[in-house]
């Protein structure tokens, strides 16, 4: 999955790509790259970004889904019933939130359409997120015990709503609501997390602060060796998508690992475009 920020404010490519031309720039280079899902958001979901309402962000990403729908596959990265409903219309494909269904009327939309769901986990507003020190250790127990539980809450919902179950994706949500210590314990433990989720799920570690506070480097744009080894740690524990901002090296690295796999991993050796190769990723060690 690659990110598309239709943004002036994102964490690591804030502006880029706020023009509508320039965002479907970006979109056919992410799909040039090797990216099979293309997320396209018009608010920053960094931690205490400002919020943006329902008409702006389709005044900027409207244009852009529709015409990248004809593409690729898109998900809108949103937590608004409104933008999900207008956007899901012109061609969109998944919705991608990142509030645990903060809008009760979201996973409705998401139903009526019969597309697929991306629940990423959080907890509180966006405002609560900002910065490490606002979430210590005690704020959670047992971290994957505690992000799976609410995972759950939310599924659970999504299904009532009628959002078919094969339709839902979880995502551990990290660097969201979590210390650093948080979001790399979730990261560590991701074959665990798969195991005991129940459904496919998403990683999205891509140039967060918690891989700049592990490897010492403040610049998102610098991280891109971390983002890499924690998409490769991923594959390899069995996350079904990878959401990243640089496709093509994401792609690269993901392809001579599952070639050379570990010395006890079946996929060493195998093409890992083809099926089998891909089915035994689910059993390869971390």
């Amino acid at each position: 999955m690659g990110v598309c920020n239709v943004t002036p404010d994102s964490f690591s490519d804030g502006g880029l790509t706020a023009d509508p031309e320039a965002a479907l720039a970006q979109v056919d280079r992410l799909v040039r790259e090797g990216a099979g899902i293309v997320d396209i958001g018009g608010e920053s979901t960094r931690p205490g970004a400002a919020r943006v309402p329902a008409d702006a962000q389709l005044a900027r990403i409207e244009e852009v889904v529709a015409r990248a729908a004809e593409r690729v596959v898109v998900s809108v990265d949103t937590t608004l019933a409104e933008v999900a409903e207008r956007t899901l219309t012109r061609g969109a494909h998944a919705v991608n939130d990142v509030s645990l269904l903060s809008d009760p009327d979201l996973a409705g939309v998401v139903a009526r359409h019969g597309a697929a769901l991306v629940l990423s986990h959080a907890r509180g507003s966006q405002a609560d997120m900002a910065g490490f020190g606002a979430w210590p250790e005690h704020a959670y127990g047992d971290v994957v015990d505690d992000v799976l539980a609410d995972l759950e809450r939310a599924r659970a919902r999504a299904i009532a709503a009628g959002v078919a179950p094969r339709a839902i994706v979880l995502d551990p949500g990290l660097g969201f609501s979590k210390s650093a210590a948080h979001s790399l314990e979730l990261l560590r433990r991701t074959r665990e997390l798969v195991r005991r989720a129940g459904g496919p799920v998403l990683v999205g570690a891509s140039r967060k602060s918690f891989l700049g506070a592990a490897c010492s480097e403040p610049d998102p744009k610098k991280r891109l060796g971390a983002s890499l080894a924690a998409a490769v740690h991923a594959q390899r524990c069995g996350a079904a998508i990878v959401r990243v901002h640089d496709v093509r090296e994401t792609q690269q690295a993901l392809t001579l690992d599952a070639l050379l796999g570990a010395p006890d991993d079946p996929r060493a050796g195998r093409d890992p475009r083809a099926p089998s190769g891909h089915q035994s990723d689910r059993e390869a060690p971390c």
